[in-house]
Order: C-alpha cells, then structure tokens, then sequence
C-alpha cells in the first residue's frame, strides 16, 4: 500500500511537536507503524536473500553500522560518495569496508521506496537490516527504535580519533565509547560481534612478526603466521573467531580466555583486570552476552539521532537529496 508524501509529512510534524514537549526520545518501536508498515518485513525479505548469496555481508553490514554511528552518529552518513574522495567512507579508518554492506542497504532501500516512497530512512534501514544479520548468524533478535533522519554531512576529516583501531589498548577503547554515552560492559558487549567475519592481515601483524606478542596461544599464532607471512598480500584474510566464524555465539570470549584473541584490542579484554569479569560472564553464559549486547546495541542505535530539519529522508543512499 503506497503512503501519500503529505500524510507522511503531517505525520511527522505531530511526532515532533509530542516528542519535544514530553522531551522523550524521538525515536519510537512504531514509528512506522501507519506509514510504512511493512518496513521490517521488506528489509528482512533483502536481508535473506543477500545472506544466502554472501554470508560475508552480514560481519560487513555490523561494521557498517559500527562506523556509521561513531562519527556523525546513526544517520548513514557513512554511505555517502564523492568524487573528491573526502567523505567518511573515504577516511583510512573505513577502507577496509567491503561493499555488501552497502549493496544490501541500497537493495533494501530500493524494495522499501517502491512501497512508501519518500518514508524510511536510509539509517533506519541500515539499523534493521543490521539487527537482522545478527539474528541470521544465530544472535538475539530484539526490537529496533526508528525514526531517525539521514544526515547532512559527510567528511572524512571527522573519522579520526572516533574509530576504535586494533591497536588500541583498553584505556583507549573506553575512552571511545565514552564519548558515545556508551559504558565498559556496552564496549565489552559491541566487541563480541568479532565472533563473526574477517581480518586482512595487517590489522594484526603488529603482534607477529617483529616479535610474536606473548599473550597469544603459540599454536594460534603458528597459525596466523602461516596464514598472514611478512608482506603477506593485502587481500589475505583470517576469521576473527578461529573455532565458530559463521555463528554468532559467545565462543569469542571463551577465545579470549585461551589467548586466540586475533587483535590487541581484543585481547586486552581479558588482561585487564577491570574488564576480566566481564568477559569471564559473557563466555560462562551466552544468555548474559545476548542480553548485554541487545542493550548495547539499542544505546549505539540512538547515537547522533538526527530529527527535523536536522536531516533528510535520501531518496539515494549514496548521496544527499
């Protein structure tokens, strides 16, 4: 059923003019409920059908949602393309983004316009479909806020120094998140998504080549040097979680226990005695993990909410109206 474009538009008004007199969030489960009822439904109809030709998009759509809501926050300013190669996705911290992230975005979107026009949200597409890969994988399904606008700006120059990197030890990663509002168990919860996709080498090579960092199970690190030699090829790359890469499952954390932590930024999880217990309860209980990293998730989601004139609906994902 198409949704007229005024309805829409009356529609949001009246959601504006509530929401800041009551000063509660903007965003609402139902948001769409008389617009665009079918949203979810749609992107999940995309979801499934990119995951059974690709299953590597469902890591690359995470990310993709990761780096979206730490710059300018959850408004698919990440998605935004310029000849000038001086957008966010353009930044070093984002090359290493594949493609079917977006793609799958894009074909959402595409199937979503061709039922209410004008309506949706490229970043709250980009949360749903996210939302959905988790659950493909095998991880919590949980219900997602909307309303969010897309963004206005896009610039590389603000990438830097909001992207966890690797490299960083725990002080560094929390300081991070902080700036999100977003506490040590969220960061704890958010870094188990590395329990699905993959790594090229060099984002790990710090640890094993000019010396192979003590903290890594020798046989783990025997084999990461096979696979990732020096100067191995830039398009080599390695499952995160080395024992169940294709679902999604606390087994990260019980890897951590054992050193197979691929990444600095991993491991220091569980070397830290601030973030020990933590860890230690998530690999005990993958209820408890689940449950951390729903709550985590829906924190990260309102990050940056753009409303009003403050934003746009895209008709194009990849670029502003």
């Amino acid at each position: 059923m198409e949704v007229s474009h005024r309805s829409y538009v009356l529609y949001s008004l009246i959601m504006v003019v509530v929401l800041t007199k009551t000063g509660k969030s903007y965003l609402t489960e139902n948001f769409y409920a008389k617009t665009c009822p079918m949203v979810e439904t749609l992107v999940k109809k995309e979801v499934d059908k990119k995951v059974n030709q690709e299953f590597a998009v469902i890591a690359d759509t995470l990310r993709l949602f990761f780096h979206d809501c730490f710059v300018e926050g959850c408004d698919a300013s990440i998605m935004i393309e310029s000849k000038k190669g001086d957008v966010e996705k353009n930044a070093s911290d984002n090359l290493s983004l594949d493609d079917d992230g977006i793609d799958l975005v894009m074909k959402a979107k595409k199937a979503v316009e061709s039922v209410c026009p004008g309506v949706v949200s490229c970043a709250d597409i980009l949360v749903i479909a996210t939302r959905d890969c988790v659950a493909r994988a095998g991880g919590p399904w949980y219900n997602v806020d909307l309303g969010r606008r897309d963004g206005l700006i896009s610039k590389a120059s603000r990438v830097t120094g909001n992207i966890p990197k690797p490299t960083f030890n725990l002080n560094q990663i929390k300081k991070i998140f902080a700036k999100k509002n977003l506490s040590e168990c969220d960061m704890i919860a958010l870094s188990g998504a590395h329990t699905v996709g993959v790594s090229r080498c060099k984002s790990f090579a710090n640890r094993l080549h000019s010396r192979v960092d003590p903290l890594l199970n020798p046989t783990y690190a025997k084999q990461l040097m096979a696979t990732c030699p020096k100067n191995a090829n830039s398009t080599i790359t390695v499952d995160m979680d080395p024992n169940t890469p294709n679902i999604f499952d606390n087994v990260y954390y019980k890897n951590l226990m054992v050193g197979k932590g691929l990444f600095t930024s991993d491991v220091v999880l569980y070397t830290d005695l601030s973030s020990r217990k933590v860890v230690k309860k998530f690999a005990n209980n993958r209820d408890d993990f689940n449950a951390a990293f729903i709550t985590a998730m829906r924190k990260l989601g309102r990050v940056g909410v753009k409303i009003g004139n403050q934003g746009e609906i895209r008709r194009d994902c990849t670029a502003f109206n």
